[in-house]
């Protein structure tokens, strides 16, 4: 039995706000709820000039799993519930009414400590579309230094990368051939080559970068919150299950927990900050009275902030395979058997090298799916092995995929309480597949796919399609396949969005801090306006270097100067 399943019969559940006579076991100037990116970042962040002290909470323990540190384990971690909430959404009505999995984070360093390791910043225009909707100073020219700021690339920064910040990034070396011939079949089938999709041109195809450093996961809490803890005035508390949020009228003061049965208070003298992330922030703001009334009441819970944006707008990305026989045997499907995992440990174990000191997605891509799309709506993680993500149901002989979906989905979804009880798992609905144009965009990818793994670089490989399979062809058949076979990228987000005070929508001001109340900040990726064109861990801790600047009053980084490249034939062409 772990410790959230444990009982604590003292909590009184569907209370909102504080009584008179509270009292408190911690202290700090700043209380951080969750230890992942957001909270790493805002614990370093906030203590780093040695005045402020801070307190971090986090559900989870220690990061003490090989399978953690070794890049190529990821899967392990990703299906384990020692390390994971190992959430599932409601049946999803557009999906065949399957419950597709989410997990997320419950360690130090959350999800960057068990995530693909992916370090993707999505596209220059995601954020002038931010700006555009009414939040200043979030538009690219604002972001990219923040971006500059985390990150340390090891291949040398430049006007677009970094080269100082606790964020150790590692270019994908691109050993195995068949990474190659993704790059060069993506080129003939007439997509441009960038050498680098987080910089001037995200568009084309090319090598991706990973959160790893001399072999090992760098997650946020290696980066960020281990180097912070050193400090006198930081401190965290793990396997600690937040109930609410305390507050004094309308001002938050600190933060009710539980630590294996027993009820702790934590008092925060300047704010709380929530930064569990997209599913678990709305949850914690639910239970504190923060949300859409009516909902709240349901439950027992006297209403403090009707706020109906809470939980509401979940986006993520869907995505599906498209996975080929590889008739030479290149591939890393070696490694899947018992010898080939014994050898690719003891290499990394011995000298952190070899396979298991990548995250395996060492290539990629974007494209549009069509003509008149700005920038690219449809993102690749090519890898030289037919396997699903977390690892489970390999194909059973030498293949290679491309992971593809769309990255701008318009279909939206919802995170509810289940009940008052903090130990119940919220109600997920992500609504997959809702809007024609998520369909639309999705028949374009499996046939793009398709033709760029046609062209000459593969006729080496190239063997049978495994998946969809010759026979899925019309877009009828390329529906259900997506509805049977799709599955999250596990990019939840914007369940809290910023926005401002006129959008009844919105959540949190562009500073993070919720409409209406005083001393309370929600900072992680619930507060994305809309989601971001790839993967969210570089995004989150970007924007959390942002605002912890906020914060604490200082000037915004000066805006960059760097341009960026858009295709220019992006109105009459696809390509």
């Amino acid at each position: 039995m772990t410790f959230l399943q444990r009982e604590t019969k003292e909590l009184e559940w569907g209370r909102a706000n504080m009584s008179d006579e509270i009292t408190y076991d911690r202290e700090a100037d700043y209380v951080i709820i969750g230890a992942g990116s957001a909270g790493c970042v805002l614990a370093d962040r906030l203590s780093e000039d040695g005045e402020a002290s801070v307190l971090v909470l986090e559900a989870g323990g220690a990061d003490n799993s090989i399978h953690i540190h070794m890049p190529a384990a990821f899967a392990y971690p990703l299906m384990d519930t020692r390390y994971n909430w190992a959430y599932d959404s409601q049946p999803e009505p557009h999906m065949d009414g399957r419950s597709l999995y989410c997990p997320r984070g419950k360690v130090l360093g959350g999800s960057s400590s068990i995530n693909g390791m992916c370090y993707v910043r999505g596209h220059a225009r995601d954020y002038d579309r931010w700006a555009q909707s009414g939040l200043r100073g979030w538009d690219y020219a604002h972001c990219l230094p923040y971006f500059r700021k985390a990150e340390t690339l090891d291949i040398g920064g430049d006007d677009y990368r970094g080269s100082g910040g606790p964020l150790h990034v590692t270019a994908g070396p691109m050993k195995n051939p068949l990474y190659h011939a993704w790059v060069e079949a993506g080129e003939q089938a007439g997509y441009p080559v960038t050498n680098d999709m987080n910089g001037a041109q995200q568009e084309g195809v090319g090598r991706m970068d990973m959160t790893v450093r001399k072999g090992e996961r760098w997650s946020a809490y290696k980066a960020y919150l281990k180097p912070a803890l050193k400090r006198p005035k930081v401190d965290a508390e793990t396997e600690v299950m937040v109930t609410r949020i305390l507050f004094d009228g309308r001002r938050a003061v600190g933060v009710e927990y539980s630590w294996y049965g027993q009820i702790r208070r934590a008092r925060a003298r300047r704010e709380v900050i929530v930064s569990g992330g997209a599913i678990n922030s709305p949850q914690i703001l639910q239970l504190s009275g923060i949300g859409a009334g009516d909902d709240l009441r349901q439950h027992g819970i006297e209403v403090l902030a009707d706020l109906p944006g809470v939980g509401a707008n979940l986006q993520d990305h869907l995505e599906i395979y498209v996975q080929m026989e590889c008739t030479a045997p290149i591939s890393l499907y070696p490694a899947t058997k018992l010898l080939g995992q014994l050898k690719v440990g003891l290499e990394w174990m011995l000298a952190r090298r070899g396979v298991g000191a990548s995250n395996l997605f060492e290539a990629g891509g974007f494209i549009r799916s069509r003509a008149g799309v700005e920038h690219p709506d449809l993102q690749y993680h090519f890898l030289p092995i037919a396997i699903n993500y977390d690892g489970s149901n390999p194909q059973d002989v030498h293949g290679f995929q491309a992971h593809v979906g769309p990255m701008r989905p318009t279909s939206r979804g919802h995170v509810k309480l289940s009940s008052a009880n903090p130990l119940e798992a919220p109600e997920i609905l992500f609504n997959y597949m809702s809007t024609e144009g998520d369909r639309v965009e999705m028949r374009a990818a499996v046939r793009l796919t398709r033709e760029i793994f046609s062209q000459a670089a593969f006729d080496p490989y190239r063997g049978a399609e495994l998946a969809p399979g010759a026979d899925v062809q019309s877009d009828a058949e390329i529906d259900a396949f997506v509805r049977e076979q799709g599955e999250s990228a596990y990019h939840p987000s914007c369940t809290c969005r910023m926005g401002p005070d006129s959008d009844p929508s919105a959540v949190v001001d562009g500073e993070g801090r919720v409409h209406g109340l005083a001393g309370l900040r929600v900072i992680d990726a619930s507060i994305m306006p809309d989601i971001v064109s790839g993967n969210l861990n570089a995004p989150t801790i970007m924007l959390t270097e942002k605002l912890s600047d906020a914060i604490r009053g200082r000037t915004p980084l000066p805006a960059s100067e760097a341009e960026v490249w858009i295709n220019p034939n992006w109105e009459t062409s696809q390509r």
